[in-house]
């Protein structure tokens, strides 16, 4: 079984309020008495895309990172450059931020949604075309996509404004390739669950706060609110086998803390 982590929108803004929030997450995912496989974090690590906001940032999940791996993406606060210089190590730039990690069993691809300067997202043709080379480099490994901006709406009608542009051609993408799993995505501060291209999409409760339905809104209520707890959702993939499911399964748990 494959064990992971998944947590998003952290948006450290130098403050109080957010370094404690995710010094709660962080404290809690190292106290586990077992291991993950790896934590993944969909992007909104910075709140204005500063240095100092990214050296906060380091400095809070080192302890995460002597534990579990922990696998990164940007959103739509982040900042490239900085983004890479500060928290992986590379130089800094404004090349979409694309990796491939082969963990515990699976495959994963964070992928860089972000639009420079926008709140939306968009998938540059350059990551659209590393998504679709290194799905085909790997066909029989069993794959996780993961971004920031959902690619498809939820019905949180402010994060559906801001979502990710032009889905066809991502949709298009992953069914060239069954090996997908899911697609994990952040940005819509709630844990949400629905489907997109034939696979489960599988959204991050926010760790900064927590987005309001709008069904759920007061005429005094913004779309988010500081005092939800703190939530992440823990993935588990189990393979397949001859007497069961052939093709594996993936089950979310959603924990508030």
């Amino acid at each position: 079984m494959t064990v992971l982590a998944h947590l998003s929108d952290l948006h450290l803004d130098g403050g109080a309020e957010s370094a404690d929030r995710v010094r709660r997450v962080v404290e809690y995912l190292t106290a586990l008495p077992g291991t993950v496989d790896a934590v993944l974090i969909t992007g909104d690590i910075a709140d204005h895309g500063t240095e100092a906001e990214y050296h906060q940032a380091r400095e809070l999940l080192a302890p995460l990172h002597d534990r579990h791996p922990v696998l990164l993406c940007p959103g739509n606060h982040d900042s490239r450059p900085q983004f890479r210089e500060v928290l992986l190590g590379l130089p800094a730039g404004p090349a979409p931020v694309d990796e491939v990690h082969d963990i515990g069993g699976v495959r994963i691809l964070m992928c860089d949604s972000s639009v420079p300067g926008r709140p939306e997202g968009a998938l540059e043709p350059q990551t659209l075309r590393w998504l679709d080379d290194t799905l085909a480099a790997a066909p029989d490994r069993p794959t996780f996509v993961a971004f920031h901006h959902p690619p498809t709406p939820l019905g949180l009608p402010y994060i559906d404004g801001i979502a990710l542009r032009e889905p066809t051609a991502l949709a298009k993408a992953l069914e060239r390739h069954d090996q997908v799993l899911a697609v994990l995505c952040g940005h819509a501060h709630t844990a949400a669950t629905t489907a997109f291209a034939g696979r489960p999409l599988l959204c991050a409760p926010g760790i900064a706060s927590t987005a309001l339905l709008p069904w759920e809104q007061g005429p005094e209520d913004s779309w988010k609110t500081h005092e939800a707890p703190l939530a992440l959702t823990f993935h588990l993939y189990e393979e397949g086998d001859a007497e069961g499911d052939a093709e594996g399964r993936v089950t979310s748990h959603v924990r508030a803390l």
